[in-house]
């Protein structure tokens, strides 16, 4: 079985490589971006304070690391850049935001969080905010009382 070593200690490698804990300040190069969305084929479409564009995760990376909606990126040009105009350099954790910030280098935009996610607490407080951003009228909602008055009494009975 040791075969499976060289492998995880190699995947291991590029997470900390991707992930890196070394919080070096971008080069002039590179660009703060927010991925929007995947686009499969290791494509993804971020956005930086100019513009959006697709990014491309490196051959290196692309059987250990995955991104997601709302992850923040390092992105670097590529020359051949024409539909695809960057390559994702890391992944930014919560502590790179963090020296970024206190450097003065992190985008305004990013700071804005569109749902607040601390400081809530999550029991009532987050059902209420869902209940305000989605108001549904066409169904009773089944989420904490009983189902058999839910459907008829209270359901009128709530506003």
């Amino acid at each position: 079985m040791h075969r499976s070593h060289p492998s995880i200690s190699r995947r291991k490698h590029l997470m900390k490589e991707m992930m890196e804990d070394d919080y070096a300040l971008p080069t002039e190069a590179q660009q703060i971006a927010r991925v929007i969305s995947s686009r499969g084929n290791n494509l993804h479409e971020v956005e930086t304070v100019e513009e959006s564009f697709l990014v491309s995760m490196p051959n290196k990376f692309r059987k250990s690391m995955w991104v997601k909606r709302g992850d923040y990126l390092l992105v670097e040009p590529i020359e051949e850049g024409d539909k695809v105009k960057a390559e994702i350099c890391k992944i930014l954790t919560p502590e790179h935001i963090k020296e970024y910030t206190k450097a003065g280098i992190w985008p305004d935009k990013f700071t804005k969080k569109p749902v607040p996610e601390e400081g809530t607490s999550q029991s009532k407080d987050d059902s209420d905010f869902e209940d305000d951003l989605l108001p549904n009228t066409n169904r009773p909602v089944n989420r904490d009382s009983s189902d058999e008055e839910e459907d008829e009494e209270t359901s009128s009975e709530e506003d």
